[in-house]
């Protein structure tokens, strides 16, 4: 078999029943390519995790077209054993085939823990390394290096030296690869074997990306002073005392060729940031120039220059995993920074080649999502992919430990571009904060009311079809999905309207005893949006001028003070669009939004179409039925021609990748 999948698919032919009970324990059946596979035959899955809401969709959209006499091909899908499908209600029992996977029948002859821990997105080049090498049967040593040297490229054995670490490292770290923490913990255990790496805090370099190049970053000025030296009589001066706050060597082999082309695009993605330094005009001239600060406009224009360079060669494919946009995306937002900053010193031809790659993130971005989108719904909530996973995230990480406080703060409104600009604020104001930043999906269509109300009812806006058009129920939402949970109302708090004026609300609302698990929102962003006629560059300046208010810094004191663990994410972010006329439908659009329109038929929505061509009808994926979506084109909002406004409500990368940063103090 070519595929690990092909297992799995060939159990999927279309008409032999019309309902399939599928016992999933590993998670097998969500994963994005299978989900791809099963709906390209005609299926449609359900999992099935609350009785409640799987009768909702079950009775709903199945069990209607059956009494017409219609057929479906339905696959109910259960993440436990094939002896608890037994457990179904009755009328599925009676009604359904049954089938079965799981990760030990692909993988007999590895440790079935260790590829259980794995990310399904790694089981690729895992089945690809067992048809290749046939390993026999290994134990969980032998398992965790197979996986280690195949599926991450780290071959403990062969890293020897600070620069074979530094590799490795900066290969993992820069990819944002996750790897279960039972083969970071081999790995490090190898590594101590010899002495090399004694004085390397290796538990916190090895898995904690945030420190590892806060570590580079501490000793880039140490290298450049190394560099500079080079170049005088080559007396060394004295050493200079560095308060390095992460242990571990001083000097780093940031010349060694396998470590420079990393540190290129570190400092061009604005991962590491450039300093400055006395020999900065001699510097700027050799290959670290990248990482020395010199003239603002001309650092600029080099780091944009190459920020195209690198964005034009890495657009993610049609099939691309979704992390693969997210970490596009986290570029994508420093260009749209750069790029806004002082616009006017931009040259033409390099204007231009933004005007380009826009148009290319758009349309490659558009096609992947009608490819892909409907997979992620379903996805495994940790890590994260979607903002309806987040509640799911935090309740796991409130069952790991019964003492922890939560916070998210709905930033309503905040794109990826405008966080960054926020970061920057925070951090000048209080340089102890740390970020650990991620990413993940806002709904479609990029609306408050579908995607913030998803975010704390933690479900699909299919489960709210009565509320759909408003937010007015979130706290009952918010509420209900952590009663489900096991928490009392008295330890749930939600609050709205937040960013502006005092925090006494706020306060009083934490400092109940019990309170354990709050839910906030801040729609400041969301109002300097809609009043905005200075465009993107117009929304940085705004944002920031709010960000260095005390209000934000103030609410996180508030929240770390208090023991509470801190989120932060948007409900979809905004872009500035050119309008393309407002489409004259009278009353029949449910809602008539500047980048989507949203209709009770399909009918009414292609008439509408009929006018705006380039218009994109979206289908109804986690969707009630009725609730159907025309999409503004690429860049262009219904509103009167020409007319420029900053908007949401469509599926541009900007729209729909949004912030999730967890927020602590370093050292604590």
């Amino acid at each position: 078999m070519s595929s690990w999948r092909d297992q799995i698919l060939k159990e999927f032919t279309p008409k032999v029943a019309r309902l399939t009970l599928v016992a999933d324990p590993d998670g097998l059946l969500l994963e994005e390519g299978i989900l791809e596979g099963v709906r390209e035959r005609g299926f449609e899955l359900i999992p099935f995790e609350d009785h409640i809401a799987f009768r909702y969709a079950y009775e709903s959209k199945f069990r209607s077209r059956w009494d017409r006499g219609e057929h479906t091909d339905l696959v109910v899908v259960l993440r436990s054993q094939a002896s608890d499908l037994s457990g179904l209600p009755y009328d599925l029992l009676q009604a359904g085939r049954r089938l079965s996977f799981n990760l030990g029948d692909i993988f007999p002859n590895l440790s079935y823990p260790v590829v259980t821990a794995l990310d399904r997105g790694d089981l690729d080049a895992l089945y690809e390394a067992q048809k290749r090498h046939a390993p026999g049967q290994l134990g969980d040593n032998a398992t965790k290096e197979f996986v280690l040297r195949h599926v991450f490229e780290i071959a403990p054995e062969l890293v020897k030296q600070p620069s074979d670490l530094l590799r490795v490292l900066l290969r993992r770290h820069y990819r944002g690869q996750r790897i279960p923490a039972d083969l970071d913990n081999r790995f490090i255990q190898l590594l101590r074997q010899s002495n090399a790496f004694d004085d390397w805090p290796l538990e916190t370099l090895v898995s904690d990306r945030e420190a590892f190049f806060a570590f580079l970053q501490e000793r880039w000025p140490i290298f450049l002073d190394l560099e500079a030296a080079k170049g005088t009589s080559g007396v060394r001066e004295d050493e200079k005392p560095y308060g390095l706050s992460i242990d571990g060597p001083v000097e780093l082999p940031f010349d060694h060729h396998d470590i420079r082309v990393y540190i290129d695009n570190l400092f061009v993605e604005g991962v590491l940031h450039s300093v400055p330094h006395e020999h900065a005009d001699t510097l700027s001239r050799t290959w670290v120039g990248i990482g020395v600060r010199t003239a603002p406009i001309e650092d600029r224009s080099r780091r944009l220059g190459k920020l195209i360079d690198s964005l034009e060669a890495s657009i993610p494919a049609e099939d691309a995993k979704h992390t693969d946009w997210f970490h596009f995306a986290r570029g994508w937002a420093e260009t749209i920074l750069l790029a806004n900053d002082q616009a006017e010193a931009i040259s033409e031809p390099t204007g231009e080649r933004i005007k380009n790659l826009q148009a290319q993130v758009d349309a490659g971005f558009a096609a992947w999502l009608f490819k892909r989108y409907a997979g992620l719904v379903n996805l495994p909530p940790v890590p994260p992919v979607m903002l309806h996973h987040l509640p799911r995230f935090l309740a796991r990480q409130m069952g790991e430990d019964r003492t922890a406080k939560i916070a998210l703060i709905v930033v309503d409104g905040l794109a990826l571009d405008q966080w960054l600009v926020v970061r920057e604020a925070l951090a000048s104001k209080q340089p102890g904060l740390r970020f650990r930043e991620q990413a993940v999906f806002a709904w479609i269509p990029s609306l408050t009311s579908v995607s913030r109300q998803a975010t704390f009812a933690g479900k699909a806006p299919i489960f709210f079809p009565n509320s759909i058009q408003t937010t007015d129920k979130e706290p009952a939402l918010w509420a209900q999905f952590w009663a489900d949970q096991g928490l009392m109302p008295n330890e749930v708090v939600y609050l709205k309207g937040l960013g502006d004026g005092g925090l006494e609300p706020v306060s009083e609302a934490l400092s109940h005893p019990k309170a354990r698990v709050a839910g906030l929102v801040v729609d400041k962003v969301d109002k300097i949006m809609h009043g905005m006629e200075m465009g993107t560059a117009g929304m940085h300046n705004q944002v920031c001028q709010w960000a260095k208010q005390p209000y934000l810094n103030t609410l996180l004191d508030l929240l770390l003070d208090r023991g509470f663990r801190v989120y932060l994410t948007s409900d979809h972010g905004n872009l500035e669009a050119e309008g393309c006329g407002r489409p004259f439908e009278g009353a029949v659009a449910d809602l008539r939004g500047e980048r989507v329109r949203i209709y009770p038929d399909a009918a009414l929505r292609g008439k509408v179409k009929e006018r705006f061509p380039a218009a994109l009808e979206w289908g109804t994926v986690g969707l009630p039925e009725d609730y159907l979506a025309l999409l503004a084109p690429a860049r262009q909002a219904f509103v009167q021609e020409k007319q420029r406004t900053v908007s949401h409500g469509g599926v541009s990368v900007e729209e729909l990748i949004v912030p999730l940063i967890q927020i602590d103090r370093r050292g604590e």
